[in-house]
């Protein structure tokens, strides 16, 4: 099942159109590359729409906000829903100021999206939550007293996409649907921008497979945890997380459906 979702990309070769941060921009870009995607990134508002309409997919990320590149989000993701390409989100810190609060409010009410990816404390600040943050790293320990399973539910219910929680252990649902992801590495926390990478994932695999979103949504998050995994059962003495980051790349690069299907450890709630 997951598996046909990795070929499907490969031979579909979605062009995607990332408005992101200038902190992972480029592994962003590579991570598509690698997964069989193309990039594409403009965030001004004279042309992000008109770049939004070539291609088969948006992905839109609240990292290094500022209000020009807000407007290009809302622009974007409008031509998106009116073209029927599928939306991903990623609101990084989105609980850390007013301005990306405030963003995350206007897209969730002028844009539909197709998937969400955020941590606990991301996915509790959009779903209501009043989550504590020291920054756009943290973690289930700083979300509200709502679990992640009930807000990512609860946001996936009132929103239409699919959700995502990454942590320790990765929750995707449709708001039905639930399906818990084992996969994953601690030292993928020591690179800066996995979680934009994973979106940029999604967003490829969602956009080669606009039928099947939750498959799509969950063979990335697998994807991404076990290329995590991967690259780390190759790190040599003496390397660390910048050859680590470049690891994690390769992995996607070479990844097979065959190796999707023997490496993802996932299950699904009862």
């Amino acid at each position: 099942m997951l598996g046909e979702i990795i070929a499907q990309c490969r031979a579909v070769r979605p062009l995607l159109h990332c408005i992101t941060n200038y902190v992972t921009a480029n592994d962003c870009a590579n991570l598509l590359l690698a997964c069989g995607g193309s990039p594409i990134m403009a965030d001004d508002p004279d042309e992000a729409a008109e770049i939004t309409a070539m291609c088969s997919g948006l992905v839109l990320n609240l990292g290094t906000p500022n209000p020009r590149k807000i407007r290009a989000m809302m622009l974007s993701g409008r031509e998106a829903n009116r073209l029927g390409c599928p939306v991903v989100l990623d609101p990084v810190g989105v609980g850390c100021s007013e301005m990306r609060r405030n963003a995350g409010r206007q897209l969730l009410a002028q844009v539909r999206f197709a998937a969400i990816r955020g941590n606990a404390g991301e996915i509790a600040a959009l779903a209501g939550g009043a989550a504590l943050h020291r920054g756009v790293d943290n973690d289930a320990e700083q979300a509200p007293a709502a679990s992640a399973r009930e807000n990512a539910l609860y946001l996936a219910r009132e929103s239409g996409a699919v959700v995502i929680v990454t942590g320790d252990t990765d929750i995707v649902t449709d708001g039905r649907a639930v399906y818990r992801v084992h996969n994953g590495h601690p030292m993928m926390r020591t690179v800066t921008g996995t979680g934009c990478q994973l979106s940029a994932l999604t967003g490829a695999y969602v956009a080669a497979s606009p039928d099947r979103p939750l498959t799509a949504a969950l063979a990335a998050v697998c994807a991404m945890g076990l290329c995590g995994e991967i690259a780390h059962a190759r790190l040599s003495p003496g390397e660390g997380n910048a050859s680590y980051r470049g690891y994690i790349i390769d992995a996607i690069f070479h990844l097979t459906p065959e190796n999707l299907e023997r490496g993802a450890r996932y299950e699904a709630e009862q």
